[in-house]
């Protein structure tokens, strides 16, 4: 067997329709697993299942709000009704609130907080039983380069996102006895929706990031695929609890 063979595996991806889900999502179908997308706005998600579909493996859409556990646990039933079986968890559904740290509400802090943080948690717990049944599996947990570092204009974002290191390291430690490695990526400032919206909020940013960036680039979805179908394949068997920054070396420039 391939290092890097997971075909016929099974993916489940949250936020799969569009970013650096959908770029994972294509990863990890073109190395053969069928994916299931799964996100709020299902026409969004359709759209992504056919681009995934063209690919080669089957894949699927359900519904999910990540902040419900019982949303989640929805997710993971649709995805063993439609496909037997789960092997790979991607939690990769946020969202972000900029703005400083005195003008949040509550609402706002428990929002991001919520899909976030409790959201990769909620899914993980779901996810568990039917990972142990098939006799391991990978969860693939999304922080940030704020995992590392602070913002001004982030603060719930910052928070959720260290708070998924630490997450990943405590799963990490529980579930290794069953046979499940679980791993972050923390990726630099990549060209999505999101970050789209980051420039336009965020005066001098575009410039600032490849001034600091190695690569002198900004990152793309597409740059999420090799990273995936490491940590979704055995190749990654013996790592575990990591969290690995791909952003162009944007974390080590001083």
């Amino acid at each position: 067997m391939s290092l890097f063979d997971i075909k016929d595996k099974v993916a489940l991806i949250t936020g799969g329709n569009g970013g650096i889900g959908l770029g994972m999502a294509e990863g990890l179908a073109r190395a053969g697993a069928h994916v299931m997308i799964a996100g709020r706005n299902r026409a969004k998600s359709e759209a992504a299942a056919a681009t995934l579909a063209k690919l080669g493996g089957k894949t699927g859409v359900v519904e999910v709000a990540v902040q419900d556990p019982s949303s989640c646990s929805a997710m993971v039933a649709t995805t063993i009704a439609q496909f037997g079986r789960l092997d790979i968890l991607v939690n990769n559904a946020g969202i972000n609130i900029r703005k400083q740290p005195e003008q949040y509400s509550p609402a706002e802090w428990r929002e991001v907080l919520g899909v976030n943080l409790d959201g990769a948690f909620f899914s993980s717990q779901a996810a568990y039983p039917a990972l142990q049944a098939a006799g391991g599996g990978k969860i693939i947990n999304i922080g940030s380069m704020m995992s590392l570092f602070g913002t001004s204009f982030s603060p719930a974002y910052s928070a959720s996102k260290g708070g998924i290191v630490q997450m990943t390291r405590s799963l990490a430690t529980a579930w290794a006895k069953n046979n499940i490695q679980v791993n972050a990526i923390l990726p630099g400032w990549i060209d999505t929706d999101l970050t789209r919206n980051a420039r336009t909020e965020v005066t001098g940013l575009h410039d600032r990031v490849l001034t600091r960036t190695p690569a002198a680039r900004w990152g793309t979805p597409g740059d999420f695929a090799g990273i995936a179908v490491f940590l979704a394949s055995p190749a990654s068997n013996f790592v575990t609890g990591a969290a690995i920054p791909v952003d162009g070396g944007w974390s080590i420039q001083g």
